[in-house]
């Protein structure tokens, strides 16, 4: 994948287009309380999804917190 953050920007955006939109797979006013399941599956979806893709852009690792070898005292 060449540009990630635009992936996981676009991602983001249609997901949220499709959680706004009144046109849905299970309409919220004939499903009642049901029809928002939808929603929250497409929108966990796309943070996965972007949870994914923003990993493999930093190697799956983390920076580590400097040690206390790192930290330099305070002498006066």
């Amino acid at each position: 994948m060449k540009r990630p953050v635009l992936t996981s920007v676009l991602i983001g955006l249609g997901a949220l287009v499709y959680g706004a939109s009144p046109l849905d797979l299970v309409p919220e006013l004939l499903a009642g309380p049901l029809g928002f399941g939808d929603d929250a599956v497409v929108l966990v979806a796309a943070g996965v999804a972007i949870w994914r893709i923003l990993r493999k852009r930093t190697g799956g690792t983390a920076t580590p917190p400097p040690g206390p070898d790192m930290i330099p005292d305070a002498q006066d």
